[in-house]
């Protein structure tokens, strides 16, 4: 057996796309779960990576509201010292690892992390699966919808505009920070354009691009 101490703190989260994946292991993640909007990680994938991590400590991040229970009753199946930061969205995930700091106490880190998870705004511009409505408006087959906090909050058929709309009802006077998400199917010189457009209509704010390479979503934005 290995005699190194075991350290403090260990971190498990839930997303899927190759830059999303290299960002969170940028956070020293230790298990980085496969997982997102169609695919939910079980709870046995959630007790395999509690297995894997020699902590005191185990914070798991979920970035998904569907994924949340899993890992949950992981934590109850477990004798570890488990807390399950409540992340709904990948932007949620990133703002309560920013604040996490390895001096302070487990409670703190936890209190901290929570509160950091309620001062991000969550955008998705994805497409639509199925004819449907919202709101009665009709959204058809493969139009862009663009979800904020979980809500559909603007629907078209260009991506570049939907991504517009959607930030314009996003964006209030007091938000200072816009980080983009590209998705698989975005080009670099998209994103890039989008990038531009934005620093042009929100000079005040620090606005940043990442590949995340995520499927199904075109961009996954985050507001704080």
């Amino acid at each position: 057996s290995k005699n190194t101490q075991k350290k403090k703190y260990g971190f498990i989260t839930v997303t899927i796309g190759e830059g999303l994946t290299k960002i969170f292991k940028d956070f020293d993640i230790d298990y980085v779960i496969k997982g997102g909007q169609t695919m939910n990680p079980s709870t046995e994938d959630f007790v395999k990576a509690i297995n894997d991590i020699d902590a005191e400590i185990i914070f798991i991040l979920p970035n998904n509201s569907n994924i949340i229970m899993a890992a949950n009753q992981a934590k109850n199946l477990s004798t570890k010292d488990i807390r399950v930061i409540p992340t709904k969205s990948i932007p949620q995930g990133i703002a309560s690892l920013m604040v996490f700091n390895l001096e302070n106490s487990p409670e703190e880190n936890e209190t901290q992390m929570v509160d950091a998870i309620k001062n991000v705004k969550t955008g998705q511009i994805t497409y639509a699966v199925r004819d449907t409505s919202y709101d009665d408006v009709p959204i058809h087959e493969g139009d862009i919808i663009g979800i904020g906090d979980g809500k559909i909050q603007t629907v078209g058929t260009d991506v570049f505009d939907v991504s517009i709309e959607l930030l314009d009802k996003m964006v209030v006077e007091k938000d200072e920070i816009i980080t983009i998400y590209y998705g698989e199917e975005i080009r670099e010189e998209d994103a890039s354009l989008l990038l531009k457009h934005l620093e042009k209509e929100y000079p005040e704010c620090d606005i940043e691009l990442y590949y995340g390479g995520q499927p199904l979503y075109y961009y996954i934005l985050s507001v704080e």
